[in-house]
């Protein structure tokens, strides 16, 4: 990944409404993470991307379809219903309506009707990287834009835990939690870091990039260096740069050579967010591994698949309690001020804010 050209960051900035930045809405001319790939096998999976009902479902070639989640005929969920051929099937009536939106069956359609002239909203949709990825703008604009992807997901030399978030609250929040490194007084033994200190900032119309300086445990360079992930009694702090990047609308953070971490977006509407939270673990230190089969390696990766899942739900569990809490103090209190000391935020939310109010022009022409 590219890294910006830095500057230090601004002991001054312009505060952001706290109701422009709760009530956001996304930009939608991203690509956004919808579900995991094996969540869509043989029946509909309905999801909700920004208060929009959608249905994935895989056509016989294995392909991946995306509709809106309605059976215009009486408005009920299609994702009830069961794929039949490359259509899906309404389970009220029957309809079957293709891949392209259009209905092109009926049941009980009599000789002398026609099908109905309803067409169903077509999202484009990418299968990449172990996700289901949606652009819920502008169809014409999804080729312009490409999905963040996750290029260590197949790479032979990294490891993989995957936890899916599930939060009752505003995307801006999880969003400022992830940016904010100063919050590991929270996290007590599932921390990877310590004695963060924000050391630059680079903001733009499409993304924040903030570097802090912390004391890590968290170096993979021995066999045995893996096991301070369990064992905190083990664990060395020493000095790593810890990068945390928000490129709209998704999350990326590295902690030295050895750990990274994504977050990858589905906001769901103004209280409720899913996101999925990925951990890479990096086996590059090893270099007598990398000369083995590349069949034993798959296979080993395969094997260590969700290694450091427990650490990734207990940094879920404690975050999300926490989030939850400042959704149910804004909602009771929407006009009371917060006093944050931390500049990339600030960064954050006018990005957050910049990128609503694109997808309120786009919505609205």
């Amino acid at each position: 990944m590219d890294t910006p050209t830095l500057k230090r960051s601004s002991p001054t900035s312009t505060a952001i409404a706290p109701q422009a930045v709760r009530t956001s809405g996304i930009d939608p001319n991203h690509w956004y993470v919808v579900a995991r790939s094996p969540e869509v096998g043989d029946r509909p999976l309905g999801v909700t991307l920004w208060k929009q009902g959608i249905v994935l479902y895989r056509d016989q070639q294995g392909c991946i379809q995306a509709l809106e989640d309605r059976c215009p005929h009486r408005q009920v969920k299609l994702s009830a219903g069961q794929v039949v051929g490359d259509a899906i099937e309404c389970a009220y009536h029957g309809w079957q309506f293709d891949a392209a939106g259009q209905c092109s069956a009926v049941p009980y359609l009599a000789a002398n009707q026609k099908l109905p002239n309803c067409r169903l909203r077509r999202y484009p949709v990418r299968e990449l990287d172990g996700f289901i990825w949606l652009f819920p703008g502008e169809p014409e604009l999804a080729n312009q834009v490409e999905p963040l992807g996750l290029p260590e997901w197949e790479h032979l030399n990294y490891i993989a835990s995957v936890a899916v978030i599930e939060c009752a609250g505003h995307f801006s929040f999880l969003i400022e939690n992830l940016m904010d490194m100063y919050h590991g007084h929270l996290h007590d033994n599932y921390q990877a870091w310590a004695s963060a200190k924000l050391e630059h900032l680079d903001a733009s119309n499409t993304r924040v990039d903030a570097l802090y300086e912390a004391q890590s445990y968290y170096r993979i360079d021995k066999i045995w260096s893996i096991s301070q992930l369990f064992f905190p009694a083990l664990r060395r702090l020493h000095p790593e740069p810890l990068w945390v990047r928000y490129i709209y609308p998704h999350w990326v953070s590295t902690l030295g050579e050895d750990f990274k971490i994504c977050c990858l977006f589905c906001p769901i509407d103004e209280t409720h967010t899913r996101a999925y939270l990925i951990h890479f673990t990096s086996l590059q230190a090893f270099w007598r591994l990398h000369k083995l089969p590349v069949a034993f390696r798959r296979w080993l990766k395969d094997r260590l698949f969700g290694s450091a899942q427990k650490l990734l739900e207990g940094l879920v569990r404690q975050d999300v309690e926490m989030i939850e809490q400042e959704q149910q103090a804004f909602l009771a209190r929407p006009e009371r001020r917060s006093y944050e000391l931390n500049r990339a935020i600030a960064s954050v939310q006018r990005l957050i804010c910049q990128r609503g109010q694109r997808g309120d022009h786009s919505q609205s022409c």
